[in-house]
């Protein structure tokens, strides 16, 4: 072992809570691409002299390209080591946010965009890293924080923006992404070792690109198909589509010796519960993000709304956020006193309670906030415990992977969300001054629906197995 460099570094590497701060910052930065220009959505159109239409695909393609790259990168990372594919996508969003940075028309910023949301895979490869060098009795807290950087990322980033678009021109927020990045990079070479735990064999090319077909187009009909009708041909064909190109990959990851992803351990009862809880905690984080700064926003004379400024909104969202980063160190200790599956119950819970405690009491500012608050609790615990799980459940060489599959179950139940929500304010919407606002009852609908699939993640809590069946060199053994 003294004779390989990469493992001498591995052995004298940055303190611990160096390598952790390092990945943390790398995932808030990640993360933060999902808000960045949220503050300008809808002054887009004029910005970049495009149709509505046109200007959705700068926050679609990120998230398409987002939920198509975690899961690749995250094999990638397990056959050539995972620093060096986090690095990599690191300077995709250097890249990615100079281009949309200089860009004077709407490709430009569509290219930068997608860019951008290929450095999602970093934050289930920092997890997987972390598993790699830290001590067990390190591992639950330092990956609560971690899996907390996907809220925390967020919730900061609102503000920032908002503030940024109200005092510069829009182009910064693309300059400061780059430092961001820029930043990442630095801190990521520096002080995180080299992989030397590799799953050697045969990257399989066939198996990603019918990988990012199918997913492509299952998520373009989720997430376009109100604006281009649900029986419309584009949808339909995206969605049928996509469907079909997914079975047969999935008939293709079955027969091949190597797939890019191993199906019959994502099938595992512990793996796919999991997995399935992970859509239905998306779809309620992302719920409240749709529902909650709507609510604030609108006119404080419509049925529903407050007439909050978007800077002020931004600013009663943080909270949640940064209550996901405070109780890190509790969750750690949750993960190592109850175990991860009694902790996923808890934070499910939590959650679909917010939502119950919203259509009990939203009459008031500080009811939205103190709502917000229990989904920050409930993310937080949730987020924590489902890394700790698929680890107990997979091969050790299949970490990165895994939790990329993880995420990108995240990113189906976001998707889903946005699309729900938003059709169901649009068509519960009445006319006011010429513009359409949603009603009260449209709110109320939609907390229903949280409730329900809040509800249907904590039953999927529960029926995770107790002691996840035997796997051979599990990545984080169960009773560590």
């Amino acid at each position: 072992m003294s004779d390989d460099p990469a493992r001498r570094r591995l052995t004298h590497s940055a303190p611990k809570w160096a390598i952790v701060l390092a990945l943390a910052f790398t995932g808030m930065a990640s993360a933060y691409m999902f808000t960045l220009v949220v503050p300008i959505q809808s002054e887009l159109p004029h910005l970049l002299d495009a149709s509505r239409e046109d200007t959705a695909w700068v926050v679609t393609i990120t998230l398409l390209a987002a939920a198509c790259a975690t899961p690749i990168s995250g094999r990638l990372g397990d056959m050539y080591g995972k620093r060096r594919v986090v690095l990599a996508l690191i300077i995709t969003l250097i890249i990615g946010s100079v281009v949309a940075a200089l860009a004077t028309g709407i490709v430009g910023v569509i290219i930068g965009r997608g860019l951008q949301g290929l450095t999602t895979g970093v934050v289930p490869l920092g997890i997987a890293i972390m598993r790699d060098v830290l001590p067990p009795k390190r591992l639950g807290t330092a990956v609560a924080l971690m899996s907390a950087t996907m809220g925390v990322g967020g919730s900061i980033g609102m503000p920032v923006s908002a503030f940024i678009v109200e005092h510069f021109d829009w182009h910064a927020l693309f300059w400061v992404s780059t430092g961001l990045g820029v930043v990442a990079f630095a801190l990521v070479r520096i002080l995180v070792p080299p992989s030397t735990l590799r799953s050697p064999g045969r990257f399989d090319v066939v198996g990603v690109i019918g990988l990012t077909i199918g997913l492509s187009g299952v998520l373009l009909a989720v997430s376009r198909g109100a604006e281009w009708g649900w029986a419309s041909p584009a949808t339909l064909a995206s969605g049928i589509g996509g469907v079909a190109v997914l079975l047969v990959w999935g008939w293709y990851q079955l027969r091949t010796s190597e797939p890019l992803i191993d199906l019959r351990v994502t099938a595992k009862p512990a793996v796919l519960y999991t997995n399935l809880a992970s859509i239905c905690m998306g779809f309620a984080l992302f719920g409240s993000n749709v529902l909650l700064p709507q609510m604030l926003e609108l006119p404080a004379d419509s049925e529903a709304g407050f007439g909050v400024g978007v800077f002020e909104t931004a600013l009663l969202v943080m909270p949640a956020g940064l209550l996901m980063m405070i109780i890190s160190p509790l969750s750690g200790w949750l993960e190592r006193t109850v175990g991860p599956r009694i902790m996923l119950t808890g934070g499910t819970a939590a959650v679909a309670l917010s939502y119950v405690y919203l259509l009990v009491w939203d009459d008031s500012i500080w009811h939205l906030f103190t709502a917000n608050l229990f989904v920050g609790v409930g993310i937080g615990l949730s987020f924590a415990a489902m890394p700790m799980l698929i680890m107990r459940s997979v091969p050790a060489e299949e970490t990165g992977v895994s939790n990329g599959i993880n995420a990108l179950a995240r990113s189906l139940g976001t998707s889903t969300a946005s699309t729900v929500m938003a059709a169901v304010l649009a068509a519960m919407a009445v006319d006011t001054g010429g513009v359409a606002v949603p009603t009260a009852q449209a709110f109320t609908t939609c907390f229903w629906i949280g409730a329900i699939v809040g509800a249907g993640a904590v039953v999927l809590s529960l029926l995770i197995p107790r002691h996840p069946e035997p796997t051979q060199h599990a990545s984080v053994p169960n009773g560590r």
